[in-house]
């Protein structure tokens, strides 16, 4: 198997996870910027490798697998991070809820996808543009949760910044998942007879 560059980008952003993970937790000076500095560099491969695919036309099966896996993986562990650093109180709370909520519904969508790609109707599900502003608002949460996870005094103001916009990372979620349900809901219901599936739906 030949591995293109889009693809080789993909298995870098994989790669950089452990690397944030060491940068959020070693002990040296202004290791949040360097942990919140290696996320960007993963979410800026994220577009990247999705432009180049485009532009150059470098699609591969492998990479249409794992790009989506390297996308979760990254903001699941990002939200692991941010979870078990505030343990604790009615913020700790709503950090493990939200979370819960972001990383649940990434699950369901990736299922439905999955299961909608076995019956040849994928395209029914297809990416909205609620679930790209989800994207943005989740990311740049993340970034100033990232820098800010230590809740400084002098700081606390842009971490309650950074809260707030998760939680409405997390009600995007709800909502661009509820958009995704209700598109597949007639075929989920029987009202719509699946299609043949053809030989590119796993690709």
């Amino acid at each position: 198997m030949r591995i293109n560059l889009p693809t080789w980008l993909t298995l870098f952003r994989v790669a950089l996870l452990p690397v944030m993970v060491m940068a959020f937790y070693l002990p040296f000076p202004g290791h949040n910027i360097t942990a919140a500095i290696v996320f960007v560099l993963a979410a800026f491969t994220d577009w990247l490798d999705g432009y180049l695919a485009r532009r150059m036309n470098l699609t591969s099966a492998f990479g249409a697998f794992l790009d989506p896996v390297a996308d979760k993986l990254m903001v699941a562990v990002t939200l692991f991070l941010l979870v078990e650093s505030h343990r604790g109180g009615w913020p700790g709370i709503l950090m493990a809820v939200t979370a819960a909520v972001i990383v649940g519904r990434e699950i369901s969508v990736s299922a439905l996808r999955e299961w909608m790609a076995e019956i040849g109707m994928r395209a029914t599900v297809k990416v909205a543009f609620i679930g790209k502003l989800k994207t943005v608002m989740q990311m740049v949460a993340l970034v100033v949760l990232i820098v800010q996870h230590e809740k400084a005094a002098e700081a606390l103001r842009l971490y309650h910044i950074g809260e707030a916009l998760l939680v409405i990372a997390g009600v995007l979620t709800i909502w661009s998942g509820l958009y995704y349900l209700r598109a597949a809901w007639p075929i989920l219901r029987g009202d719509t007879p699946p299609q043949p599936t053809s030989g590119n739906d796993h690709a």
